[in-house]
Formats: C-alpha cells, sequence, structure tokens
C-alpha cells in the first residue's frame, strides 16, 4: 500500500509502504475511513523536531475493523471503531485511574496516515460506535481520535466549572475545541487568544464570548484587564511554546488552574516563579482513551459538530498539500480520505 513518510523539514511523500498485518493476538487491521495532518506533525515537518531517517507519519484515525487477533474480545470485523494516538491495555494502574497515555504497555500511532492501520492493545485502545456512521458524521468522529479529546482534557485538566472564566490560548484544532469543551462544561466566559479571522469565527460558534488578538505581556494585560485585575479561573495552553505557557501562568487568578496539552518545545519553568505563582498546573498527552464513550455519544446525539475545525478536505495521496497548507497557516486542520 501507499502511505505518507517524512524524509526531512517539509519533504512529504506519499509512497510504498509494507501493508500491516496482524503481528500480535492483540492486534486490529482497521480500513482507515478517514485520518488527517494534526498541528503537533509539523514540529518534525519544519524540522524543529529531527528525524533520523524517513519516518511513517499519522496518528488520528477512524473506520472499519478487517481483522482481529484471536484474544480480542471487544470489537470484530465490520464494526466502525475509533482509537487513541495512544495505545494502551486499559488495565495497568494508570490505565484504571483514567490515564491510558502514560499506560505501561503504551505504544505512539504512528502510521495512520495510510489506507490501512495496524492497532495493537485493541481491546484497551478502540471503541466502537453505535454503529457505521454516515459520511457526514465521520470528520466528528475521527476528531475524537486526538484533538477533540485532547481539547476536552485540556478543559478538565484546567478544572473548568459551571460559571468559570477561561481563557484558551491556541487557535489550532485543539485550542478550538478546548473552547467547545469549556462551552459543554458550562463555563460562563471564554476568551479565545487568536488573530486569524477564520479561526475567531469558529471560536464564536464554539461559545467564544471574547477575542484577545495580544500575546505575550500584552496579552496578559488585556486578560486582567478583561477581569477587573484578578485573572481568569482556568487556562488552557494549546500551544506548546515558552511564550504561551508563561502567558497562561500570569493569566490565571490566584489559585486557578493551568492546563498544557500543546507538545512542548524549548518550555523551561523557573521555579521561584512558580512558587509564588500560587497556581495549579496540569496537563500532558491526553488521556483521549478516557473520554471516547462519553464524546462518542455527544457527537453521535448531535450534541457537537467538532469536525468544523476541518476546512481542508483531500484524497489521501495530496497529503503534502495538507502539510503545506497548515504550515502555511491556509487551513486549520486537513482531512485526508483514502
Amino acid at each position: 500500500m501507499k502511505g505518507a513518510m517524512l524524509y526531512g523539514p517539509r519533504d512529504v511523500r506519499f509512497e510504498e509502504r509494507a501493508a500491516p498485518k496482524i503481528e500480535k493476538p492483540t492486534d486490529a487491521i482497521i480500513r482507515i475511513s478517514a485520518t488527517c495532518v494534526c498541528g503537533s506533525d509539523l514540529w518534525p515537518y519544519r524540522g524543529i523536531q529531527p528525524i533520523a531517517q524517513p519516518t511513517p507519519m499519522g496518528h488520528e484515525y477512524c473506520g472499519i475493523v478487517e481483522e482481529v487477533g484471536k484474544a480480542v474480545k471487544s470489537v470484530k470485523p465490520g464494526q466502525f471503531v475509533i482509537g487513541s494516538f495512544a495505545i494502551s491495555d486499559n488495565t495497568c494502574p494508570a490505565c484504571q485511574i483514567g490515564y491510558q497515555s502514560s499506560c505501561e504497555y503504551r505504544e505512539w500511532v504512528s502510521t495512520a496516515q495510510a489506507p490501512v492501520l495496524r492497532v495493537p492493545l485493541a481491546d484497551g485502545t478502540l471503541v466502537a460506535t453505535p454503529a457505521v456512521p454516515s459520511p457526514e458524521l465521520i470528520p466528528n468522529l475521527l476528531t475524537l481520535s486526538d484533538v477533540m479529546g485532547t481539547g476536552w482534557f485540556a478543559a478538565d485538566a484546567a478544572n473548568v466549572k459551571p460559571g468559570a472564566t477561561v481563557v484558551v490560548a491556541g487557535d489550532g484544532a485543539v485550542g478550538l475545541l478546548g473552547v467547545l469543551s469549556a462551552k459543554l462544561m458550562g463555563a460562563a466566559r471564554i476568551v479565545a487568544m487568536s488573530r486569524h479571522e477564520k479561526r475567531q469565527k469558529i471560536a464564536r460558534e464554539f461559545g467564544a464570548t471574547d477575542i484577545v488578538t495580544e500575546r505575550g505581556e500584552d496579552g496578559v494585560g488585556r486578560i486582567k484587564e478583561l477581569t477587573k485585575g484578578i485573572g481568569a479561573d482556568s487556562v488552557l495552553e494549546c500551544v506548546g511554546t515558552q511564550e504561551s505557557m508563561l502567558q497562561a501562568i500570569s493569566s490565571v487568578r490566584k489559585g486557578g488552574s493551568v492546563s498544557y496539552v500543546g507538545v512542548p518545545h524549548g518550555v523551561e519553568l523557573d521555579g521561584e516563579m512558580l512558587f509564588f505563582a500560587h497556581v495549579h498546573l496540569h496537563g500532558g498527552p491526553a488521556p483521549v482513551r478516557r473520554f471516547l464513550p462519553e464524546l462518542i455519544k455527544r457527537v453521535w446525539d448531535g450534541e457537537i459538530n467538532p469536525g468544523k475545525v476541518f476546512d481542508l478536505t483531500l484524497p489521501l495521496d495530496q497529503v503534502a498539500e495538507g502539510y503545506r497548507a497548515m504550515d502555511e497557516r491556509r487551513a486549520i486542520k486537513a482531512l485526508l480520505q483514502p
């Protein structure tokens, strides 16, 4: 089969790769219905996260089960399934307390920009939908594999409560779905930090009440101005840069909560600054598997439409254009159809 391979900075190719097959009794093989390019894929694409050799790409996926290993019990051929970007057994101590992305047996999905995918530990990783969805529903369901699950974790980790004032730093797909998640959790005021009109529009549709275009100290100043000098109850850091993290910590009120779900690059925090900040910090790779059953139900029932973050749809063999469009900020998120 053919799949996406990254050879180096801004060099994505769609070329022959070995087709996956069952390797262990706990594996499943799924035929991809849709996959996509993630904002975190842009770190190696831009050369900021170096790769040593040509590397298969992709970690967001949903599709139809084609084959399962003899030990797999929870899914069967013909079912439509969604899985996390982090493989988990869903039974180890970390999984039991809801941190499947720190499973003792964790693997990272990294070959999903292809027509077929092998999913290890299928029983602990995959969740089936009530039936095979309509084509219109698939983009919404695909977001649950990562960006909607990560946005939800961002709001959960930042302790968003009904009536709260929430700031979301980052206007990529995760940030926008963090806005949606905060709205669903009952936040009364949601400030989206964005400089891009198209992204601001989606943020408003998802529940943002305010838009702040400033960054850094100026951004903090605007948040303090909007909150009468107090700061926000919760801040969702969805970027992963030093500027964004410091802005998040400085924008939250004393005793407030900051979540961080952007893959960090160059982030270093000063211990004394943290000591006197009096904030709660919680984040990391989102335990998407924890939230999949609830989020599938919300999508299936028509309560949410997170697939709005896909503003570019391409055939899978045009995956390189999906990367280019996101790199150049011509697209928020590129959907790929095999």
